[in-house]
């Protein structure tokens, strides 16, 4: 998180993509699933809206709380959480590190009003695959691999002095799973490596026209 919290890619790309998704009105209540230090909630306060933060992290949850009220729990399942009790959730670069997107998107819907949002921003699928990496040809071309894409495997990469798991889903199997807990796709955005990501890092060089992104909206049925 340490990490994370550092990246100015955050501030610049994903919260941005986040808010733009979600579009949180006044007085209205969003839970922010996995919202470590708030910064998707303080966000979200300063649209005039209500919001309500669920993470693992003790530490993290205790500097999330100037923002709004915050429940430290496992994510899925949301037990301590009524039924139709929010009108939106937003999960930003947390889906890919959970194995079980079924329990979550339907965990979601249930605690949504009929008619409520959902916004999702996690690393697109073809950046999560198993052995996906950019390739360089004889011509210095980069190009992609997809690893093994079909799959519903799940890789560890490094972060910091440990390592970070991310679970791969195809995009059929994410957006089937949110149709099943009755999620109606609204928006979906597709983001490259941007030319501020390769100026902070020079070896991202040539991949600008590479996916990394994916950010959707959907409204509960």
């Amino acid at each position: 998180m340490t990490e994370l919290a550092e990246d100015p890619a955050y501030d610049e790309e994903v919260l941005p993509l986040a808010l733009d998704l979600l579009d949180p009105q006044p007085d209205a209540a969003y839970l922010d699933l996995g919202c470590g230090e708030g910064r998707v909630m303080a966000a979200i306060a300063a649209r005039g809206a209500i919001p309500v933060g669920v993470d693992v992290a003790a530490s993290l949850l205790e500097k999330a709380s100037r923002f709004g009220q915050v429940h430290r729990a496992e994510i899925p399942p949301l037990s301590f959480l009524d039924d139709n009790s929010v009108d939106g959730v937003v999960v930003v670069l947390v889906l890919e590190h959970l194995e079980d997107e079924v329990s979550l998107f339907a965990e979601a819907a249930r605690v949504t009003r009929s008619g409520g949002v959902m916004a999702l921003v996690i690393n697109h699928p073809v950046w999560t695959a198993p052995k996906s990496t950019p390739i360089v040809d004889d011509t210095d071309e980069i190009l992609w691999r997809p690893g093994e894409y079909f799959s519903h495997g799940w890789s560890d990469e490094p972060a910091g002095e440990g390592s970070v798991r991310f679970h791969h889903r195809t995009m059929a199997q994410l957006l089937t799973s949110a149709a099943d807990a009755r999620w109606q796709l609204r928006r979906m955005i597709e983001e490259g490596v941007t030319p501020a990501q390769v100026a902070r890092i020079p070896g991202l060089a040539g991949q600008n026209h590479l996916l990394r992104l994916l950010g959707v909206r959907w409204r509960l049925r």
